[in-house]
């Protein structure tokens, strides 16, 4: 490999993880950072089994699970009723059968394992208050070309800058993300104020007419991660506004009482227009390719965004080494191991979202019979392409 470091564009989960992945081959990069400081904007994040595949593989597998609150199931509940409709027991049969645990955090807290890793890391090199916006490439190397003007020369370049990636607009130009209408409004709450009756050690689920609520503990118990999402044909993207608690209130009034208990407890809500991407075939030019959000933004539903991610870094970080001879064959092989694994959870997160969570009336009663008597078992069958890990 070339004595020039790795671009990466973004500093978010996917970049630093890709930082990490490539130092642990001994390959140094550079990560620029377009905001001022590194951080998350969000609360909460789900890890499945395949999150600790790939922190082991990255090397942060043991500050991962210091981190990390362990709960002992996934409950999905009527939203309507009140009634549960199905429960996935995380215990030891299921981590005996995936060979490791589910898992939520707090994405701050995450973000910072790979923030220390980096930090540790003598091959990591940090820039902040750094955009990516345009970049040149020869058989040399690739020049980046910041918003300020000033230009810094790699190997290659990795465009982990999210969904609104300058990197993919020059590799893929394919305009903006698809909006789903679909809007998610966050909170985080204090232990103390979630209601007694649910603090229950789970992530929990509550699924109704075009919408459906989500709750789970975090930071050690200490507090209570709510998101709400409405179907409510939302026009165009939007990320992190505040907006009141009546805005989201009146995506709920249709929902049973014990649920809507959980929208009154949230306070400080912020919305996001949940937006994503059709797969493609293609995210490589050259000596640049895509990965995370860039490459294959999803929505929400399967709670993958973040562990693709991390799967991406993994790759690539195995491919570079593989083919240390050749960064375009390297980057070739990455694409060619994700993009029919990422274009499968990208493409069963539309309809997780469409066909579980939102439906109503007979799809719905449909729904909770199938859910309803599927045994432990079942469940585990059904959750393997997807948690087994990366070749899946």
């Amino acid at each position: 490999m070339e004595k020039l470091p790795i671009i990466i564009a973004g500093g978010g989960i996917g970049g630093l993880a890709s930082a990490i992945g490539l130092a642990q081959k001994g390959l140094a990069s550079i990560v620029l950072e377009k905001s001022a400081q590194l951080g998350e904007i969000g609360a909460g994040i789900q890890l499945g089994p395949n999150a600790f595949h790939a922190f082991d593989a990255l090397g942060v597998g043991d500050a991962a699970r210091k981190m990390a609150v362990y709960i002992d199931n996934l409950r999905l509940m009527d939203a309507l009723s009140g009634d549960e409709i199905a429960r996935i027991p995380l215990g030891d049969d299921f981590r005996n059968r995936f060979k490791n645990p589910y898992a939520v955090v707090h994405r701050g807290d995450l973000h910072r394992v790979f923030q220390d890793a980096c930090k540790a890391s003598e091959l990591v090199e940090i820039k902040t208050s750094t955009e990516v916006v345009n970049y040149q490439q020869d058989g040399a190397g690739v020049t980046v070309i910041m918003k300020n003007g000033k230009r810094v020369k790699g190997c290659a370049l990795i465009g982990a800058d999210g969904l609104w990636s300058k990197v993919r607009k020059q590799i893929i130009g394919d305009g903006a993300p698809l909006v789903s209408g679909h809007t998610t409004y966050r909170s985080v709450i204090p232990y103390d104020l979630m209601p007694e009756d649910l603090r229950w050690n789970a992530a929990t689920l509550w699924a109704g007419p075009k919408c459906h609520i989500v709750h789970y503990p975090l930071s050690d118990w200490k507090s209570f991660n709510l998101v709400v999402t409405y179907h409510n044909d939302a026009p165009k993207p939007v990320a992190g506004l505040p907006v009141s608690h009546e805005e989201v209130r009146k995506g709920f009034e249709h929902v049973a009482p014990i649920a809507q208990q959980i929208i009154e407890r949230g306070k400080d809500w912020k919305l996001w227009v949940l937006c994503d991407r059709d797969p493609i075939m293609n995210w490589v030019e050259g000596r640049v390719a895509l990965l995370g959000d860039a490459a294959h933004p999803m929505m929400q539903y399967l709670a993958q965004g973040a562990c693709m991610a991390m799967e991406d870094a993994v790759v690539l970080s195995e491919a570079m080494e593989a083919y240390s001879g050749n960064i375009e064959q390297a980057l070739q092989a990455y694409q060619t191991r994700r993009r029919l694994r990422t274009a499968r959870v990208q493409l069963q997160s539309r309809e997780v979202g469409q066909h579980i969570y939102h439906p109503d009336g007979a799809h719905a009663a449909l729904r909770n019979q199938i859910m309803g008597t599927k045994t432990a078992e079942d469940w585990f069958e059904v959750m393997s392409w997807l948690y087994d890990g990366l070749e899946q």
